[in-house]
């Protein structure tokens, strides 16, 4: 379908450079009310939900959705949604887009915000060019979540019955437009206290429980044990890391070099497309944290402990190739290009609208090496991605 390419790229350039890091949304929101008004949706279409009182770490706003009411003789076909994160990573903060040829590039020493201001972009430009052609489309819902970044929070907690009971979604994320992810990893969070006993590292070193050897050994132990890094146990695969020590808060494990460390705050996650196996992974983890602390004693005989909890971030789907929602997407992305039908091995917002009982299938907008300084937009495949919704909302 023709879009006005010139118009989609002012509006990404647009959005690219208003601040919205994960959490902290409330300006990008507003920018994106802004630039679906002047597209000519009417301001009662737009909305504001509550998720963000739901969501247990600070969030400046809820989701946006956005109603479109259908039209012509798609007017009464069954509700679909568009959808997409407004949040970026912290990376992003004080990046200064600019075009360059056919990329946008960014003149900061920072990540770009492709990852997703692309997808932002795309819905406007959906809204736009609904209006603007006066095309045929059934009912639609666009929904812009918050903290996708920091745990896809905002899809997790909305509320299904505020959409108006859509039967499929499309989410635009990172990659190629011709990317059709039907399926995406799950993953556990988890956390670990390691609590040992202070003691002077040079006077009294065997009083003393170091948290730091307990950590040491737990992490040797995981490596030994193959559940570090790529996951591979008998036919099954995932993934692990060991993210942030600390004291706690950003504290450093520890107060001095003459201080046997008695604290340890340790964050990681396991992962993998089979829903029971990175729950095994997250075990494994647990048992080594318990075993080194038992082996850690000072010269009473005394041992240290651990706290461990964890928590499923998001849960694993497939979705089958002949569900209504893939069909629709592969026929839509035949007339773009080649359809790429893959799974990904990070989460999306789509793990969360699958959980709720919305079959989702994401697609890229144009976004590389996101996440990084390098971060840069191919502008041909965010056209792309943007005829590609077009499609998707007027197919009969």
């Amino acid at each position: 379908m023709p879009v006005d390419t010139k118009a989609a790229t002012d509006r990404l350039l647009r959005f690219l450079a208003v601040e919205g890091v994960t959490g902290q949304e409330a300006a990008i929101g507003r920018e994106l009310t802004a630039a679906l008004k002047e597209s000519g949706v009417p301001a009662k279409a737009i909305r504001l939900d509550d998720a963000n009182t739901r969501i247990p770490v600070p969030t400046e706003t809820g989701n946006l959705i956005v109603d479109l009411p259908g039209r012509g003789a798609l007017h009464n076909q069954p509700r679909i949604m568009f959808m997409t994160h407004m949040d970026t990573v912290p990376l992003c903060a004080g990046a200064k887009p600019k075009k360059s040829g056919r990329k946008i590039v960014n003149d900061a020493k920072t990540a770009l915000g492709g990852d997703n201001r692309c997808g932002c972009g795309v819905l406007v430009t959906l809204a736009a060019e609904l209006e603007k052609q006066q095309l045929d489309h059934p009912p639609i819902t666009l929904l812009f979540c918050v903290r996708e970044e920091s745990g896809l929070y905002g899809a997790r907690h909305v509320k299904l019955d505020e959409f108006g009971s859509p039967v499929m979604a499309f989410n635009y994320d990172g990659g190629s437009a011709s990317n059709v992810v039907i399926g995406a990893v799950g993953a556990d969070r988890w956390t670990v206290e390691i609590f040992g006993r202070a003691s002077h590292a040079g006077v009294a070193p065997e009083r003393g429980i170091s948290s730091t050897m307990i950590l040491a050994l737990a992490l040797a132990d995981v490596k030994a044990g193959g559940w570090f890094g790529k996951v591979v146990k008998r036919k099954q695969q995932g993934t692990s890391n060991v993210g942030p020590v600390t004291g706690g808060e950003g504290r450093p494990a520890g107060d001095a070099t003459n201080v046997v460390t008695d604290y340890v705050h340790v964050r990681g996650e396991s992962r993998s497309h089979d829903g029971k196996f990175f729950k095994e992974i997250t075990k494994a983890y647990k048992a080594a944290f318990e075993k080194a602390a038992k082996k850690v004693t000072n010269a009473q005989g005394k041992s240290g402990k651990v706290k461990f909890k964890a928590e499923t971030d998001y849960f694993p789907f497939r979705m089958k190739d002949n569900l209504p929602v893939v069909r629709r997407a592969v026929e839509a992305v035949s007339a773009v290009g080649t359809p790429n039908v893959r799974t990904a091995n990070g989460g999306l917002d789509a793990n969360w609208m699958v959980r709720h009982g919305v079959p989702t299938v994401t697609f890229g907008a144009g976004q590389n090496e996101v996440h990084t300084i390098d971060e840069w937009i191919n502008l041909d495949e965010y056209d792309r991605a943007c005829a590609l919704a077009v499609q998707l909302a007027t197919m009969r």
